[in-house]
């Protein structure tokens, strides 16, 4: 509701639902109409202006789509060659213990040309939080095919779908996270709904609570949908996400601190 006062409008606070966050920069996301990056960028920096840490933070993104972090968000980025995140990510945090580091990453980017470094800074428990966004295909590239494309799934390099015969399997790294002890909490969530929107921002909220205790490593998946990629619309695309992405890549925590669980 707004309350008209002479030549001005203005919005009561308990009639306010949404406030762009001062952690967002001004720029247009430049995403897909429907793309879930949006939504993760928006509710990653809602986290950081919340825990009032936008000056002690520093995002590490590579390259694909995650590169456009550094447009969109008003805190200190580096840029990594692909795949590397994780590896600069580990020297920043080492050099400068006291900020909150975190990687944002693609599966073609995270889970293909930086299995390595993911695998390694997570084994070592790098204390570093890993947002992991996974559509099961390289977005910005043309479509093609990336570790995560489900079997039988179509991209511009297996137009007949994913033959796991020739191709390989789909890889649940996130499944392989989870077994590493130097990893302290790994959830997969996703962001195409209210509802899920909420439980990634939760999960966001406790690696920055996490990474003061300084205990390893946070990897948080969200799956998300590629409209572009995928040759779907918006709302096709999050129906043939929610049939078809969630059995096998299936919501919910992996690994959660013992002290959690009580």
């Amino acid at each position: 509701m707004k309350e008209a006062t002479g030549m001005k409008e203005i919005i009561k606070p308990e009639n306010l639902a949404y406030k762009r966050s001062s952690v967002l920069t001004d720029n247009v996301f430049s995403y897909c109409p429907g793309c879930g990056h949006g939504t993760a960028h928006r509710i990653l920096a809602e986290v950081i202006e919340e825990a009032g840490i936008q000056h002690e933070t520093i995002g590490v993104a590579p390259v694909g789509c995650s590169v456009l972090l550094y447009d969109f968000m008003n805190v200190d980025t580096q840029q990594a060659a692909h795949g590397r995140a994780p590896a600069v990510a580990t020297g920043i945090k080492r050099l400068m213990p006291d900020k909150f580091v975190f990687t944002y990453q693609g599966d073609g980017d995270l889970a293909a040309i930086g299995t390595s470094e993911t695998i390694h800074a997570c084994n070592r428990g790098e204390n570093i939080l890993i947002l992991f966004i996974n559509n099961g295909i390289y977005g910005m590239t043309g479509g093609q095919m990336a570790p995560t494309t489900l079997a039988g799934m179509k991209s511009s390099t297996s137009p007949y779908g994913r033959d796991v015969k020739t191709m390989g399997n789909p890889l649940k790294i996130t499944e392989l996270i989870a077994m590493l002890p130097g990893a302290y909490y790994v959830t997969r969530q996703s962001v195409h709904t209210p509802a899920n929107v909420r439980k990634t921002k939760k999960a966001i909220k406790k690696a920055v609570e996490y990474q003061k205790l300084n205990n390893g490593t946070c990897f948080i998946e969200i799956v998300s949908n590629c409209p572009s990629g995928w040759k779907m619309t918006p709302v096709e695309s999050n129906k043939w996400m929610e049939e078809n992405m969630f059995p096998f890549y299936t919501l919910g925590d992996l690994k959660v601190p013992s002290e959690d669980k009580k």
